[in-house]
């Protein structure tokens, strides 16, 4: 019996140690509702164009564009940030912005090439 025990601890150990050493994730992920600033923002959207990029959402010629701009917007759920980036470059000419929506906490929300 002490030896069931024995082992019943230590596969509660094992299970349970990988969990906290599996690493922070995404650091983009937020709770609550402060609200986030406009840095961490960029910084988010920055991290989810590079996401697009290596799925093959969107060209690599996206790589180096910076954000053109951020704005608060009336959301479907309350405020939130809109960032838009401009690649000139792009092959498709309708697509050549690129939005990006976060919650005004800094959570993503929705990517497209409209703005809506």
């Amino acid at each position: 019996m002490k030896n069931i025990h024995i082992y019943l601890t230590m596969i509660w150990v094992l299970l349970f140690s990988t969990v906290a050493i599996a690493g922070a994730g995404d650091d983009c992920h937020f709770h609550g509702n402060k609200s986030a600033s406009k840095e961490v923002v960029y910084k988010c959207a920055d991290q989810r164009k590079a996401k697009l990029i290596s799925r093959g959402k969107i060209e690599s010629s996206w790589q180096s564009v910076k954000p053109e701009s951020i704005t608060v917007i009336d959301g479907q759920k309350g405020k939130e940030w809109k960032v838009m980036f401009v690649n000139p470059a792009v092959s498709d000419k309708s697509k050549s912005n690129l939005y990006l929506f976060y919650s005004e906490s800094g959570n993503f929300i929705a990517a497209n090439h409209s703005g809506k």
